[in-house]
Order: C-alpha cells, then structure tokens, then sequence
C-alpha cells in the first residue's frame, strides 16, 4: 500500500446486519481488491468468520 494513513473504517448499524465501510486511497482500491477480487474476497471470509461468534451478520464494502 502507498497511503495506508488513509485507511478508514467507518461502523454502520441497518437492523441486524452491521456494515463495515473500508475506505482506502484511490492509488490503494486494486490493491486491496486484489486480482480477481481474491484479496476482498479474503477480507469479508475473515470478517465473517468472525462475525459468527458474534451471531450478527457483518457485510463489507469497499469505498474511496
């Protein structure tokens, strides 16, 4: 990453399922989605993973 500074994560709540907004820099998106989305893909896996523990369902969107 060249601006891992920039890296935000914001907390939003809709009904049961809560959202996790990833923020990165516009040069940083194709690194963290990685080819073929696999790195994203790696991302929401883990989150919810860890979200089962919790019995919330969690989503993750990538923003700029």
């Amino acid at each position: 990453m060249e601006f891992p500074d920039k890296v935000e994560v914001d907390e939003e709540q809709r009904d049961n399922t809560i959202i996790l907004k990833l923020r990165v820099a516009s040069e940083d998106m194709g690194k963290v989605i990685g080819k073929q989305g696999r790195i994203a893909k790696a991302i929401r896996t883990v989150v919810k993973a860890a979200a089962i523990h919790n019995e919330k369902k969690v989503m993750v969107e990538i923003v700029q």
